[in-house]
Protein backbone atom coordinates (compact mmCIF):
# COMPACT_ATOMS: atom_id res chain seq x y z
CA UNK A 1 0.00 0.00 0.00
CA UNK A 2 1.74 3.53 -1.45
CA UNK A 3 1.03 6.05 1.32
CA UNK A 4 2.42 9.56 1.53
CA UNK A 5 3.99 10.19 5.12
CA UNK A 6 2.14 10.34 8.23
CA UNK A 7 2.95 14.31 8.31
CA UNK A 8 0.71 14.65 5.05
CA UNK A 9 -2.02 13.18 6.72
CA UNK A 10 -2.08 14.96 10.23
CA UNK A 11 -1.54 18.20 8.09
CA UNK A 12 -4.59 17.25 6.34
CA UNK A 13 -6.57 16.18 9.44
CA UNK A 14 -5.36 19.61 11.88
CA UNK A 15 -6.34 21.64 8.97
CA UNK A 16 -9.73 20.32 8.59
CA UNK A 17 -10.08 20.02 12.28
CA UNK A 18 -9.58 23.93 12.42
CA UNK A 19 -12.86 24.43 10.51
CA UNK A 20 -15.19 22.92 13.56
CA UNK A 21 -15.59 24.05 17.20
CA UNK A 22 -16.78 20.80 19.01
CA UNK A 23 -18.55 17.21 17.85
CA UNK A 24 -17.15 14.37 16.20
CA UNK A 25 -16.04 13.82 12.72
CA UNK A 26 -17.67 10.63 11.36
CA UNK A 27 -15.31 9.17 7.74
CA UNK A 28 -17.29 5.96 6.65
CA UNK A 29 -14.51 4.06 4.59
CA UNK A 30 -16.20 1.35 1.81
CA UNK A 31 -16.37 -2.22 2.40
CA UNK A 32 -16.21 -5.11 -0.39
CA UNK A 33 -19.11 -5.46 -2.99
CA UNK A 34 -20.24 -8.11 -3.94
CA UNK A 35 -20.75 -8.53 -8.11
CA UNK A 36 -23.04 -11.62 -8.44
CA UNK A 37 -22.60 -13.80 -6.01
CA UNK A 38 -21.00 -13.15 -1.86
CA UNK A 39 -17.74 -14.07 -2.54
CA UNK A 40 -17.29 -12.82 -5.86
CA UNK A 41 -16.24 -8.96 -5.37
CA UNK A 42 -16.10 -6.20 -7.50
CA UNK A 43 -12.08 -4.67 -7.16
CA UNK A 44 -12.47 -2.77 -3.59
CA UNK A 45 -12.08 1.14 -4.02
CA UNK A 46 -11.75 3.37 -1.16
CA UNK A 47 -14.04 5.92 -0.39
CA UNK A 48 -11.64 9.33 -1.28
CA UNK A 49 -12.54 11.46 1.47
CA UNK A 50 -11.06 8.40 3.46
CA UNK A 51 -8.23 8.41 1.57
CA UNK A 52 -7.39 12.25 1.72
CA UNK A 53 -7.32 12.16 5.19
CA UNK A 54 -6.63 8.57 6.56
CA UNK A 55 -4.30 6.79 3.39
CA UNK A 56 -5.76 3.41 4.02
CA UNK A 57 -7.13 1.24 1.38
CA UNK A 58 -8.36 -1.18 3.15
CA UNK A 59 -12.38 -2.28 3.15
CA UNK A 60 -14.00 -2.37 6.36
CA UNK A 61 -12.10 0.73 7.77
CA UNK A 62 -14.59 3.88 10.22
CA UNK A 63 -12.06 6.70 11.37
CA UNK A 64 -13.87 9.45 14.02
CA UNK A 65 -11.76 12.73 14.83
CA UNK A 66 -13.20 13.40 18.38
CA UNK A 67 -12.34 17.13 18.34
CA UNK A 68 -13.89 17.72 22.40
CA UNK A 69 -11.20 14.72 23.20
CA UNK A 70 -8.75 15.53 20.72
CA UNK A 71 -8.29 11.99 20.08
CA UNK A 72 -8.54 10.31 16.25
CA UNK A 73 -9.15 6.78 16.13
CA UNK A 74 -9.43 4.28 13.20
CA UNK A 75 -12.42 1.31 14.16
CA UNK A 76 -11.26 -2.14 12.17
CA UNK A 77 -10.74 -5.69 12.91
CA UNK A 78 -7.82 -7.13 12.47
CA UNK A 79 -8.07 -10.95 9.60
CA UNK A 80 -8.89 -14.19 11.82
CA UNK A 81 -6.61 -17.01 11.11
CA UNK A 82 -9.61 -18.13 8.84
CA UNK A 83 -8.98 -15.17 6.86
CA UNK A 84 -5.56 -15.57 6.68
CA UNK A 85 -5.97 -18.66 5.54
CA UNK A 86 -7.51 -17.16 1.96
CA UNK A 87 -5.75 -13.98 1.70
CA UNK A 88 -2.61 -14.59 3.41
CA UNK A 89 -0.26 -12.56 6.17
CA UNK A 90 -1.37 -8.52 6.25
CA UNK A 91 0.15 -5.90 7.87
CA UNK A 92 -1.41 -5.04 11.03
CA UNK A 93 -4.22 -2.25 11.21
CA UNK A 94 -2.16 -1.24 14.27
CA UNK A 95 0.67 -0.77 12.20
CA UNK A 96 -0.90 0.82 9.58
CA UNK A 97 -2.66 3.55 11.48
CA UNK A 98 0.83 4.62 12.88
CA UNK A 99 2.48 5.49 9.52
CA UNK A 100 -1.30 7.82 8.30
CA UNK A 101 -0.55 9.31 12.13
CA UNK A 102 -2.67 7.13 14.31
CA UNK A 103 -2.08 6.17 17.23
CA UNK A 104 -5.70 4.62 18.32
CA UNK A 105 -7.10 1.55 16.56
CA UNK A 106 -10.42 -0.15 17.83
CA UNK A 107 -12.08 -2.86 16.75
CA UNK A 108 -15.45 -2.25 14.79
CA UNK A 109 -17.61 -3.51 17.17
CA UNK A 110 -17.00 0.00 19.77
CA UNK A 111 -17.99 2.42 17.15
CA UNK A 112 -21.89 1.65 17.93
CA UNK A 113 -20.94 2.63 21.65
CA UNK A 114 -18.49 5.32 20.71
CA UNK A 115 -20.87 7.08 18.85
CA UNK A 116 -24.05 6.43 21.13
CA UNK A 117 -21.84 8.14 24.04
CA UNK A 118 -20.96 10.72 21.86
CA UNK A 119 -24.77 11.55 20.75
CA UNK A 120 -25.17 14.34 22.73
CA UNK A 121 -22.52 15.88 20.77
CA UNK A 122 -22.55 16.55 17.00
CA UNK A 123 -22.13 14.19 14.83
CA UNK A 124 -20.55 15.34 11.38
CA UNK A 125 -20.71 12.85 8.11
CA UNK A 126 -20.42 13.10 4.56
CA UNK A 127 -23.06 12.05 2.26
CA UNK A 128 -23.06 8.09 1.81
CA UNK A 129 -23.21 7.18 -1.68
CA UNK A 130 -23.48 3.02 -1.09
CA UNK A 131 -26.53 1.62 0.33
CA UNK A 132 -23.97 -0.29 2.94
CA UNK A 133 -23.03 3.28 4.47
CA UNK A 134 -25.90 4.43 4.80
CA UNK A 135 -27.24 1.51 6.87
CA UNK A 136 -24.58 1.79 9.08
CA UNK A 137 -25.54 5.76 9.86
CA UNK A 138 -29.43 4.19 10.32
CA UNK A 139 -28.40 1.92 12.97
CA UNK A 140 -25.54 3.86 14.60
CA UNK A 141 -27.30 6.70 14.89
CA UNK A 142 -30.91 6.18 14.74
CA UNK A 143 -31.44 8.10 11.73
CA UNK A 144 -34.13 7.25 9.20
CA UNK A 145 -33.13 6.53 5.54
CA UNK A 146 -34.76 9.30 3.77
CA UNK A 147 -33.53 12.03 6.29
CA UNK A 148 -29.76 10.69 5.90
CA UNK A 149 -28.91 12.80 3.38
CA UNK A 150 -30.37 16.10 4.41
CA UNK A 151 -28.60 14.90 8.01
CA UNK A 152 -25.55 15.30 6.36
CA UNK A 153 -23.23 18.09 7.32
CA UNK A 154 -22.80 20.73 5.66
CA UNK A 155 -20.34 22.54 7.53
CA UNK A 156 -17.99 19.14 6.97
CA UNK A 157 -18.84 19.02 3.16
CA UNK A 158 -17.52 22.71 3.08
CA UNK A 159 -14.62 22.28 4.50
CA UNK A 160 -13.77 18.94 2.90
CA UNK A 161 -14.27 20.57 -0.22
CA UNK A 162 -11.91 23.41 0.86
CA UNK A 163 -9.08 20.96 1.37
CA UNK A 164 -9.45 18.85 -1.22
CA UNK A 165 -10.05 21.30 -3.99
CA UNK A 166 -6.29 22.76 -3.66
CA UNK A 167 -4.03 20.30 -4.95
CA UNK A 168 -0.34 20.49 -3.07
CA UNK A 169 2.96 19.73 -5.08
CA UNK A 170 2.49 15.61 -4.37
CA UNK A 171 -1.19 15.61 -5.32
CA UNK A 172 0.01 16.83 -8.69
CA UNK A 173 2.88 15.10 -8.83
CA UNK A 174 0.65 12.04 -7.97
CA UNK A 175 -2.51 13.39 -10.83
CA UNK A 176 0.50 13.95 -13.37
CA UNK A 177 1.50 9.94 -13.23
CA UNK A 178 -1.71 9.11 -13.62
CA UNK A 179 -1.95 11.63 -16.56
CA UNK A 180 1.45 10.12 -18.12
CA UNK A 181 -0.34 6.34 -17.95
CA UNK A 182 -3.45 7.95 -19.69
CA UNK A 183 -1.04 9.45 -22.81
CA UNK A 184 0.26 6.13 -22.89
CA UNK A 185 -3.16 4.53 -23.20
CA UNK A 186 -4.16 6.92 -25.60
CA UNK A 187 -1.38 6.98 -27.72
CA UNK A 188 -1.46 3.07 -28.30
CA UNK A 189 -5.27 3.24 -29.56
CA UNK A 190 -4.51 6.03 -32.21
CA UNK A 191 -1.32 3.70 -33.32
CA UNK A 192 -3.04 0.06 -32.99
CA UNK A 193 -6.50 1.35 -34.18
CA UNK A 194 -7.54 0.36 -37.77
CA UNK A 195 -11.10 -0.51 -39.79
CA UNK A 196 -11.97 -4.18 -38.63
CA UNK A 197 -11.62 -3.95 -34.98
CA UNK A 198 -13.93 -4.27 -32.66
CA UNK A 199 -14.26 -1.40 -30.12
CA UNK A 200 -14.10 -4.22 -27.15
CA UNK A 201 -10.19 -5.17 -28.46
CA UNK A 202 -9.27 -1.20 -27.82
CA UNK A 203 -11.45 -1.61 -24.78
CA UNK A 204 -9.22 -4.64 -23.49
CA UNK A 205 -5.81 -2.57 -24.81
CA UNK A 206 -6.38 0.68 -22.81
CA UNK A 207 -7.54 -1.73 -19.61
CA UNK A 208 -4.08 -3.50 -20.24
CA UNK A 209 -2.39 -0.39 -20.20
CA UNK A 210 -3.42 1.08 -16.97
CA UNK A 211 -3.40 -2.35 -15.12
CA UNK A 212 0.35 -2.82 -15.82
CA UNK A 213 0.66 0.76 -14.73
CA UNK A 214 0.10 -0.23 -11.14
CA UNK A 215 -3.47 0.87 -11.57
CA UNK A 216 -6.98 0.86 -13.13
CA UNK A 217 -8.84 2.96 -15.69
CA UNK A 218 -9.88 5.81 -13.63
CA UNK A 219 -13.94 5.33 -15.22
CA UNK A 220 -15.85 3.00 -17.63
CA UNK A 221 -13.90 4.02 -20.44
CA UNK A 222 -15.95 5.29 -23.64
CA UNK A 223 -14.17 3.71 -26.83
CA UNK A 224 -17.03 4.53 -29.52
CA UNK A 225 -17.68 5.39 -33.34
CA UNK A 226 -20.61 7.05 -32.35
CA UNK A 227 -19.45 9.62 -30.86
CA UNK A 228 -22.07 11.68 -30.66
CA UNK A 229 -23.58 9.28 -28.01
CA UNK A 230 -22.04 11.41 -25.12
CA UNK A 231 -21.63 8.22 -22.35
CA UNK A 232 -21.36 5.02 -24.62
CA UNK A 233 -20.41 1.88 -23.16
CA UNK A 234 -22.03 -0.49 -26.07
CA UNK A 235 -18.15 -1.63 -27.44
CA UNK A 236 -20.00 -4.05 -29.87
CA UNK A 237 -19.27 -1.80 -33.15
CA UNK A 238 -17.13 -2.50 -35.51
CA UNK A 239 -14.38 -0.20 -36.87
CA UNK A 240 -15.10 1.22 -40.44
CA UNK A 241 -13.31 3.27 -42.52
CA UNK A 242 -14.65 7.07 -43.11
CA UNK A 243 -15.65 6.64 -39.58
CA UNK A 244 -14.12 8.54 -36.99
CA UNK A 245 -13.12 6.92 -33.09
CA UNK A 246 -13.67 8.74 -30.11
CA UNK A 247 -12.14 7.61 -26.91
CA UNK A 248 -12.30 9.11 -23.46
CA UNK A 249 -10.84 7.25 -20.87
CA UNK A 250 -7.96 7.65 -18.30
CA UNK A 251 -6.03 6.05 -15.44
CA UNK A 252 -6.31 6.33 -11.81
CA UNK A 253 -2.69 5.92 -10.02
CA UNK A 254 -1.84 3.01 -7.73
CA UNK A 255 -3.11 5.97 -4.90
CA UNK A 256 -6.45 6.84 -6.57
CA UNK A 257 -5.78 9.69 -8.42
CA UNK A 258 -7.15 10.37 -11.63
CA UNK A 259 -6.27 11.56 -15.45
CA UNK A 260 -9.18 11.99 -17.93
CA UNK A 261 -7.84 12.66 -21.68
CA UNK A 262 -10.32 12.27 -25.19
CA UNK A 263 -8.92 12.47 -28.74
CA UNK A 264 -11.17 11.87 -31.78
CA UNK A 265 -9.32 10.04 -34.90
CA UNK A 266 -9.81 8.91 -37.78
CA UNK A 267 -10.62 5.21 -38.40
CA UNK A 268 -8.71 4.99 -41.73
CA UNK A 269 -5.54 7.27 -42.27
CA UNK A 270 -6.76 10.40 -42.41
CA UNK A 271 -10.01 12.63 -41.47
CA UNK A 272 -12.47 13.62 -44.00
CA UNK A 273 -12.67 17.33 -45.38
CA UNK A 274 -15.73 18.10 -43.61
CA UNK A 275 -14.33 15.70 -40.45
CA UNK A 276 -11.44 18.04 -40.51
CA UNK A 277 -13.39 21.28 -40.52
CA UNK A 278 -15.59 20.22 -37.49
CA UNK A 279 -12.14 19.26 -35.68
CA UNK A 280 -10.40 22.08 -36.06
CA UNK A 281 -13.45 23.97 -35.11
CA UNK A 282 -13.40 21.66 -31.70
CA UNK A 283 -9.63 22.38 -31.57
CA UNK A 284 -10.06 25.91 -32.04
CA UNK A 285 -12.75 25.92 -28.85
CA UNK A 286 -10.30 23.77 -27.18
CA UNK A 287 -7.44 26.28 -27.22
CA UNK A 288 -9.31 29.44 -26.82
CA UNK A 289 -10.37 28.16 -23.41
CA UNK A 290 -7.20 26.74 -22.45
CA UNK A 291 -5.77 30.42 -23.23
CA UNK A 292 -8.31 31.83 -20.88
CA UNK A 293 -7.20 29.63 -17.44
CA UNK A 294 -6.18 31.81 -14.90
CA UNK A 295 -6.61 32.44 -11.22
CA UNK A 296 -9.79 34.89 -11.02
CA UNK A 297 -12.17 33.64 -14.18
CA UNK A 298 -14.82 32.16 -13.80
CA UNK A 299 -14.70 28.82 -15.31
CA UNK A 300 -18.48 29.51 -16.43
CA UNK A 301 -17.42 32.30 -18.89
CA UNK A 302 -14.76 29.97 -20.19
CA UNK A 303 -17.10 27.65 -20.88
CA UNK A 304 -19.30 30.52 -22.92
CA UNK A 305 -16.29 31.45 -24.67
CA UNK A 306 -15.92 28.53 -25.95
CA UNK A 307 -19.27 28.03 -27.02
CA UNK A 308 -19.15 31.36 -28.51
CA UNK A 309 -16.06 29.99 -30.42
CA UNK A 310 -18.11 26.66 -31.52
CA UNK A 311 -21.07 28.51 -32.41
CA UNK A 312 -19.15 31.10 -35.00
CA UNK A 313 -17.66 28.34 -36.52
CA UNK A 314 -20.82 26.81 -37.17
CA UNK A 315 -22.49 29.99 -38.64
CA UNK A 316 -19.29 29.93 -41.52
CA UNK A 317 -19.98 26.44 -42.07
CA UNK A 318 -23.92 27.20 -42.21
CA UNK A 319 -25.31 25.63 -39.81
CA UNK A 320 -26.33 28.41 -37.74
CA UNK A 321 -26.98 31.73 -38.07
CA UNK A 322 -27.94 35.27 -36.59
CA UNK A 323 -26.45 37.20 -33.36
CA UNK A 324 -24.17 34.62 -32.20
CA UNK A 325 -24.10 35.78 -28.89
CA UNK A 326 -27.49 35.71 -28.34
CA UNK A 327 -28.07 32.02 -29.72
CA UNK A 328 -25.87 31.00 -27.30
CA UNK A 329 -27.33 33.10 -24.74
CA UNK A 330 -30.52 31.42 -25.22
CA UNK A 331 -28.75 28.17 -25.31
CA UNK A 332 -29.15 27.23 -29.53
CA UNK A 333 -25.31 26.38 -29.44
CA UNK A 334 -26.61 23.64 -27.20
CA UNK A 335 -27.94 21.64 -30.07
CA UNK A 336 -24.53 20.65 -30.79
CA UNK A 337 -22.83 21.11 -27.54
CA UNK A 338 -24.90 19.50 -24.95
CA UNK A 339 -22.25 19.12 -22.14
CA UNK A 340 -19.78 21.26 -19.92
CA UNK A 341 -16.44 22.07 -20.78
CA UNK A 342 -14.84 20.64 -17.89
CA UNK A 343 -14.85 19.30 -14.43
CA UNK A 344 -12.17 19.30 -11.41
CA UNK A 345 -10.10 16.41 -11.02
CA UNK A 346 -8.22 14.81 -8.16
CA UNK A 347 -9.32 11.83 -6.34
CA UNK A 348 -12.08 10.91 -8.21
CA UNK A 349 -12.34 12.28 -12.14
CA UNK A 350 -15.51 14.49 -11.49
CA UNK A 351 -13.47 15.41 -8.09
CA UNK A 352 -15.82 14.94 -5.12
CA UNK A 353 -18.98 14.74 -7.24
CA UNK A 354 -20.09 12.71 -4.28
CA UNK A 355 -20.10 15.94 -1.89
CA UNK A 356 -22.66 18.10 -4.60
CA UNK A 357 -21.49 19.96 -7.77
CA UNK A 358 -23.36 23.46 -5.62
CA UNK A 359 -20.06 22.95 -3.07
CA UNK A 360 -17.63 21.88 -5.53
CA UNK A 361 -18.42 23.84 -8.55
CA UNK A 362 -20.32 26.68 -7.50
CA UNK A 363 -20.72 28.98 -4.57
CA UNK A 364 -23.73 30.70 -2.81
CA UNK A 365 -23.80 33.18 -4.81
CA UNK A 366 -23.02 31.68 -8.34
CA UNK A 367 -25.97 28.48 -8.54
CA UNK A 368 -26.33 26.02 -11.40
CA UNK A 369 -28.39 26.74 -14.69
CA UNK A 370 -31.22 24.99 -15.26
CA UNK A 371 -31.17 25.47 -19.12
CA UNK A 372 -30.42 22.80 -21.20
CA UNK A 373 -26.74 22.22 -22.14
CA UNK A 374 -25.67 24.81 -19.34
CA UNK A 375 -27.04 22.63 -16.14
CA UNK A 376 -24.49 19.99 -17.22
CA UNK A 377 -21.89 21.99 -16.50
CA UNK A 378 -19.92 20.57 -13.62
CA UNK A 379 -17.85 23.53 -12.39
CA UNK A 380 -18.29 27.11 -12.91
CA UNK A 381 -17.16 29.03 -10.07
CA UNK A 382 -13.95 31.24 -10.01
CA UNK A 383 -10.70 29.36 -10.53
CA UNK A 384 -7.77 29.19 -7.96
CA UNK A 385 -4.09 28.75 -8.03
CA UNK A 386 -4.23 24.97 -7.48
CA UNK A 387 -7.28 23.61 -8.76
CA UNK A 388 -7.06 20.50 -11.54
CA UNK A 389 -9.75 20.42 -13.85
CA UNK A 390 -10.24 19.55 -17.68
CA UNK A 391 -11.03 21.43 -20.92
CA UNK A 392 -13.33 18.95 -22.97
CA UNK A 393 -15.12 21.38 -25.56
CA UNK A 394 -16.77 19.16 -28.41
CA UNK A 395 -19.66 19.13 -31.16
CA UNK A 396 -22.49 16.61 -31.53
CA UNK A 397 -24.80 15.81 -34.04
CA UNK A 398 -27.63 13.82 -32.38
CA UNK A 399 -30.61 12.77 -34.76
CA UNK A 400 -33.27 12.45 -32.30
CA UNK A 401 -32.68 15.91 -30.66
CA UNK A 402 -32.02 17.45 -34.29
CA UNK A 403 -35.74 15.90 -35.20
CA UNK A 404 -37.08 17.02 -32.09
CA UNK A 405 -35.92 20.94 -31.87
CA UNK A 406 -36.87 20.86 -35.63
CA UNK A 407 -40.45 19.56 -34.96
CA UNK A 408 -41.04 22.00 -32.53
CA UNK A 409 -39.45 24.95 -33.80
CA UNK A 410 -36.48 25.19 -30.96
CA UNK A 411 -34.36 28.30 -32.24
CA UNK A 412 -35.53 28.28 -35.50
CA UNK A 413 -33.63 31.62 -35.85
CA UNK A 414 -30.31 30.81 -34.91
CA UNK A 415 -30.51 26.81 -36.87
CA UNK A 416 -30.49 26.36 -40.24
CA UNK A 417 -32.40 23.25 -40.00
CA UNK A 418 -32.06 22.55 -43.83
CA UNK A 419 -28.29 21.83 -44.03
CA UNK A 420 -28.46 19.62 -41.19
CA UNK A 421 -29.57 16.10 -43.35
CA UNK A 422 -25.61 15.69 -44.45
CA UNK A 423 -24.47 15.61 -40.89
CA UNK A 424 -27.18 13.51 -39.57
CA UNK A 425 -24.60 10.49 -39.55
CA UNK A 426 -21.34 12.59 -38.81
CA UNK A 427 -21.09 11.17 -35.09
CA UNK A 428 -19.22 13.27 -32.41
CA UNK A 429 -15.56 15.02 -31.52
CA UNK A 430 -14.43 15.96 -28.45
CA UNK A 431 -10.78 16.63 -27.03
CA UNK A 432 -9.79 16.92 -23.74
CA UNK A 433 -6.76 17.43 -21.62
CA UNK A 434 -6.12 18.24 -17.78
CA UNK A 435 -4.30 21.35 -16.60
CA UNK A 436 -3.26 22.57 -13.23
CA UNK A 437 -4.61 26.60 -12.28
CA UNK A 438 -1.12 28.46 -11.42
CA UNK A 439 -0.27 31.57 -10.34
CA UNK A 440 -0.58 33.14 -14.00
CA UNK A 441 -2.48 31.15 -15.97
CA UNK A 442 -2.46 27.41 -16.37
CA UNK A 443 -0.38 24.37 -17.15
CA UNK A 444 -0.54 21.21 -19.14
CA UNK A 445 -0.48 18.01 -16.72
CA UNK A 446 1.63 15.14 -17.99
CA UNK A 447 3.33 14.67 -21.35
CA UNK A 448 1.72 16.34 -24.37
CA UNK A 449 -0.31 13.90 -26.38
CA UNK A 450 -0.80 14.98 -30.36
CA UNK A 451 -4.26 16.14 -30.77
CA UNK A 452 -4.09 18.01 -34.01
CA UNK A 453 -5.40 16.87 -36.68
CA UNK A 454 -2.21 17.39 -38.60
CA UNK A 455 -0.26 15.37 -35.52
CA UNK A 456 -3.20 13.12 -35.43
CA UNK A 457 -3.15 12.26 -39.21
CA UNK A 458 1.10 12.45 -38.91
CA UNK A 459 0.59 9.22 -36.04
CA UNK A 460 -2.26 7.60 -38.16
CA UNK A 461 0.12 7.16 -40.95
CA UNK A 462 3.20 5.72 -39.20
Amino acid sequence: MKLFSKETYQERRNKLKKSFSGGLLLFLGNEESSSNFKDNWYPFRQDSSFLYFFGLNLPGLVAVVDLDLDVEIIFGDELTTEELIWHGEKPKLRDLAVQVGISQTRPMKDIGNYLKNGKQREIHFLPPYRPENTQKLIHWLNISGPRIPAEASEELIKAVVALRSIKSDEEIAEISRAVNTSVNMHRKVMMQAKPGMKEYELLGMVTAEAVAAGGNPSFLPIITVDGQILHNHNYSNTLTEGKMLLGDFGAESDMHYAGDITRTIPVGKKFSVVQKEVYDLVYFAHVSAIQALKPGVRFLDIHLLACKKLAEGLRDMGLMKGDIDDAVHQGAHALFFQCGLGHMMGLDVHDMEDLGEEYVGYTPSLKKSDQFGLKSLRLGKELEQGHVLTVEPGLYFIPQLMDQWEANNVHKDYINYGKLANFRNFGGIRIEDDFLITRDGSSLLGDPLESSTQELESLRNR
